[in-house]
């Protein structure tokens, strides 16, 4: 046979080859592939060999030398600093010490990274942020798209086709199999195909089939090949009823594992078997074998605790819950016969039974608890005429006359003068019931309830509520002066009678009164309660405190007595008359605020503020003498003092007094010159067109004052007013020499430049002035937007995204970066500027906008209200907020945030400032101003 050649064969083998390495075979090396053991004296092969490796010995011993000196000591391996790259002791033994040596060493590694693990953590954390800043991941990119699949809908996420299915249809469309019960004539039929055929097939005989002689063939003498078990005698029909009889003996095996056969009492917890009930009773119709589950076990308590009432209630409950309300009623009444002196058993079965039934059982159940409180109210609940109910009650009262409950039922039935009545001998019964004694007391005449009020005291020497009941009487009856003396007295009674004075809880009595109306009872519970358990120390933080707390809890006169008290005690601490006099003017009238500013510069005659407070509080009320002379005054207490001279010079120059500030000022100039009084003196010679005489007074300023920025303004512009740019680029540039730290001069030189056309050089002002003054929010913004008015939008993305990374917590870049993105992009950059600056106001105000351009009224106005209270001084928040409720508001909205800016009185914002500040406008009151700044915004974002 010619077999064909097999190719490998003559070939040499692969590289890395090894015979029967694929079958799990190993290679092996014999002697012939190392060649024979030759002895140490034996000659080499190389005959011309030097002296000294001709033996077979000597060449060994030259490799190990070599070994030896493996280490690389050449020069170019070598550092001053860390010496040869490799060990030079590497051969020596490795001793103890050497082990030693190296733990210290490592100790001394790990001490030095753990102190410049922070500062390296901290550089790691800023390249990884400064890495995903430029080089942003995809999922990052898509964000935005991601937060969109929160707004899909079901329908719409349902409604998106499917993508095509490569598999068949029977996979694609499995039909889910049905399961349905096998009727027994199925099981009957099936039982019969076991048995043999009696006859042959006559075609099986036809065509030459296996014939046997015999003509019952191999049956069996039974008609079927069965055992008689469960096939009754001659069928092969299942016989059903010895499989129901084998499952009912499989119960009563189960059953009677939980009985003890000796005494025949349960060993099982009656409370567990209704605690594993509670766990089985369907609530909408369960699985009908844990019905009959529950029944099996309650019957078991039943039968071997019959005695026990919660076993009845359950196995009632058990039958309501599952429709058999008949079955439950029988129940609960042979629960009844069983536990007669169960208050629970009688309730529940006055629950199940229909109206007239119920009473009888109540009836039943008074007889056999006649103290029971819960079953007479449950009786009087039954009754459904007013007259029963209070028959009912009476009688109970009869046999309880201890019990408040029963008595505040019955008196709740009553007419007021029955009432007093009832209570009258309700409190001989149960003496210890304030509530009831207060009740009496409330419905008595002035005169009888200070008597029921004492007796009341006398039966409970340990309450504070019948004290304070008692002081707000004495109140509403005028009697005012015996107010302090009963809450004085009512803290003396109660410490003789152990009580701890509770602080917290006659605060919270005084809020109480206060609410009530009863003022002078709630200043008394003050005055006596406050300085209690507080240390020395702590006595003015925790008083400011608890008066915040009043109103927040609206309780104003506990905080006005607080506030009292406090300055009774720190009667020249300035803090304390100032959060007085705030109080009074966020929350009282003129009149209570400006007689407390009197007694306040009476005690703090230093302090300026409160001077000014009273001077603005005469002067907002039209009252210009009086608030000259607290200026008067102000003066005499505070001689040349800046605050004071302006007041007065403001103050008459609102009221066009212009003569008298011009000779306020100069008199304010030789006597107490400052930087302010003379800006504030240009300020008013400028507003009233006098140019030459504030140009000659600025000049004149800022000979003294060349380092105060606001002058050099003022300098630059009344000239770039007057149209004279090279002057005003002249005195802007002075001022930054003077300056530089100045961002409004560098933002006004810039905008010069600008407005004359000279875009390049305004840049070079703002790249020079971000150079001087780094991380400056204003100036990256200025560079931003003067860019982006060029129509250089590319570049003013970038320049904001360089902003963003100098100051990355600055709300201002943030909520301009915020109207730079598209409009599908700028949820995305609000969710990020929140992230960054949660409480800027100037981001809550872009995010108002952005839900404002989206149309979303409610979310914008929510979200406006958040942004003047986070910072109520932003004119420009106030502004936004005001035209929003112009578009969308009602006249109701406009004027409330009209009022709350006014009594804000905002000073900031970019907006703001430019009209506030603009000299056609300086006489312009808040609320002027906030309609002129609401006209000026354009809401094109």
């Amino acid at each position: 046979m010619n077999k064909k050649k097999k190719p490998f064969l003559g070939m040499p083998a692969p590289l890395g080859y090894v015979p029967g390495l694929g079958r799990g075979a190993t290679g092996f090396t014999t002697r012939s592939d190392i060649g024979p053991a030759r002895d140490a004296n034996d000659p080499v092969d190389d005959r011309h060999a030097p002296p000294g490796k001709r033996t077979v010995g000597d060449q060994m011993k030259k490799s190990q030398a070599a070994d030896d000196d493996d280490e690389d000591l050449n020069d170019t391996n070598y550092d001053e600093f860390n010496g040869y790259a490799g060990s030079l002791f590497s051969s020596g033994p490795y001793e103890k010490d050497d082990e030693e040596a190296d733990a210290i060493y490592a100790a001394l590694d790990k001490r030095m990274d753990e102190r410049r693990k922070e500062r390296r953590e901290q550089r790691e954390k800023e390249e990884i942020e400064k890495y995903r800043m430029e080089r942003p991941k995809i999922q990052q990119q898509f964000s935005d798209l991601k937060r969109k699949l929160a707004e899909v809908t079901e329908e719409e996420w349902l409604s998106i086709p499917e993508v095509g299915d490569a598999r068949n249809k029977r996979q694609r469309n499995p039909r889910y199999e049905k399961l349905t019960p096998v009727p027994d004539s199925f099981f009957a039929k099936h039982l019969q195909t076991g048995e043999n055929h009696t006859s042959v097939d006559p075609r099986q005989t036809q065509f030459g089939g296996l014939n046997t002689p015999y003509p019952g063939g191999l049956n069996t003498p039974y008609p079927g090949g069965m055992t008689p078990g469960l096939m009754t005698p001659g069928t092969g029909e299942l016989d059903m009823r010895k499989i129901g009889q084998a499952r009912n003996t499989l119960m009563d095996m189960r059953l009677s594992q939980v009985s003890d056969s000796v005494s025949g009492q349960t060993v099982v917890d009656p409370k567990g078997y209704l605690t594993d009930l509670n766990s089985m009773i369907p609530t909408h119709g369960g699985d009908i074998n844990d019905i009959k589950k529950a029944r099996l076990l309650l019957k078991s308590v039943r039968e071997t605790n019959p005695h026990h009432p919660p076993a009845w209630i359950a196995s009632a409950r058990l039958e309501e819950v599952t429709g058999k309300l008949q079955v439950a009623r029988n129940l609960i009444m042979k629960g009844t016969e069983m536990c007669p002196k169960s208050e629970d058993v009688w309730l529940e079965a006055a629950r199940l039974q229909p109206g007239d039934t119920a009473k009888a059982v109540v009836a039943q159940a008074v007889r056999h608890l006649p103290q029971s409180v819960r079953i007479y109210i449950r009786a009087a609940e039954l009754e459904t005429d007013i007259r029963a109910k209070k028959r009912v009650l009476r009688k109970a009262l009869e046999h309880v006359p201890n019990s408040v409950r029963l008595w505040k039922a019955a008196v709740e039935l009553e007419e007021p003068e029955d009432a007093r009545i009832m209570l009258s001998r309700a409190v001989e019964c149960c003496p210890t019931s304030v509530e009831l004694w207060l009740a009496l007391a409330r419905l008595e005449t002035y005169e009888n309830a200070r008597k029921v009020l004492n007796k009341a005291r006398e039966n409970i020497p340990t309450d504070r509520h019948i004290w304070i009941t008692a002081a707000k009487l004495e109140e509403a009856n005028g009697n005012t002066q015996m107010v302090e003396k009963i809450i004085d007295r009512a803290i003396t009674s109660l410490r003789a009678n152990g009580v701890e004075i509770n602080r917290e809880q006659w605060i919270q009595d005084a809020e109480e009164c206060d609410k009530a109306g009863s003022v002078a009872t709630c200043q008394a519970v003050m005055r006596a309660v406050i300085g209690i358990g507080i240390e020395e120390e702590d006595r003015k933080h925790t008083w400011m405190e608890d008066a915040d707390s009043c109103v927040a809890h609206n309780a104003l006169e506990c905080a006005r007595a607080i506030y009292a008290y406090a300055l009774q005690v720190f009667p020249s601490k300035k803090s304390v008359w100032l959060r007085a006099a705030y109080f009074e003017k966020n929350h009282g009238t003129r009149e209570s605020l400006e007689a407390l500013l009197q007694r306040a510069v009476a005690h703090c005659p230093k302090a300026e503020v409160l001077w000014l407070m009273g001077a603005k509080s005469k002067w907002l009320a039209g009252d210009v003498p009086a608030a000259r002379s607290i200026l008067a005054l102000a003066f005499q207490a505070n001689p040349n003092s800046e605050e004071i001279w302006l007041a007065a010079v403001k103050l008459e120059s609102e009221n066009n007094e212009y003569e008298r500030a011009r000779r306020l000022l100069a008199k304010a100039r030789s006597s107490a010159p400052t930087a302010r009084v003379f800006m504030k003196s240009v300020k008013l010679e400028w507003v009233l067109g006098n140019i030459a005489a504030a140009q000659e007074l600025c000049e004149e300023a800022l000979k003294h004052y060349e380092d105060f920025p606001k002058l050099w303004m003022m300098k630059g512009q009344i000239e770039e007013q007057e149209e004279l740019v090279e002057k005003a680029r002249e005195a802007y540039s002075q001022g930054l020499k003077k300056c530089p730290h100045s961002t409004p001069l560098w933002l006004l030189l810039s905008r010069l430049e600008e407005k004359v056309g000279q875009l390049t050089r305004a840049r070079a002002i703002l790249e020079k002035s971000r150079l001087k003054n780094p991380k400056n929010p204003g100036l990256w913004l200025e560079s931003v937007r003067l860019e982006y008015r060029a129509g250089l939008k590319n570049i003013a993305n970038t320049l904001m995204a360089k902003a963003l990374q100098e100051c990355p917590n600055s709300g201002v870049l943030w909520s301009e970066a915020i109207f730079l993105e598209a409009r599908p992009q700028r949820k995305t950059k609000s969710v990020d500027a929140l992230k960054k600056c949660e409480h800027d106001p100037h981001v809550l105000l872009a995010v108002a906008k952005l839900f404002w351009s989206e149309r979303k009224i409610t979310k914008a106005r929510e979200w406006f209200h958040r942004t003047v209270k986070i910072d109520s001084d932003l004119g420009d928040a106030w502004a936004f907020f005001y035209k929003f409720e112009l578009q969308h508001g009602t006249e109701e909205q406009r004027e409330e945030v009209r009022r709350r800016c006014e009594n804000a009185e905002p000073r900031h914002g970019e907006l703001w400032c430019a009209v506030s500040k603009d000299i056609a406008n300086w006489q312009r009151k808040i609320g002027e101003i906030l309609v002129l700044v609401a006209a000026h915004i354009k809401n094109t974002f």
